[in-house]
């Protein structure tokens, strides 16, 4: 073997390496991404729950505000059509 050959064994180990690396970074790189969009799609849903339960309060706090606001005899009224309800 002459130093020619070994230098184009080299050369050729060195390109087969570095195709061989980038595919195996490729598939980090959509491995991440799939990670990515999970967590975009759980944050999705997050957002989902807490955008109802924000109405869900604005709901109870108009019911609290007509309470405070209104004369004793109508919210006494309210409390307990409230409480037959349940």
């Amino acid at each position: 073997m002459n130093w020619a050959t070994a230098i184009v064994l080299i050369v050729l180990i060195s390109a087969v390496a570095g195709v061989l690396r980038s595919r195996g970074g490729g598939s980090r790189r959509l491995r991440q991404h799939g990670a990515d969009k999970q967590a975009a799609l759980e944050q999705s849903q997050r957002e989902k729950e807490l955008q109802e339960e924000v109405g869900q309060l604005k709901d109870r706090i108009q019911v609290l505000e007509r309470i405070a606001t209104d004369p004793a005899r109508r919210t006494a009224e309210e409390i307990e059509k409230l409480r037959d309800e349940r």
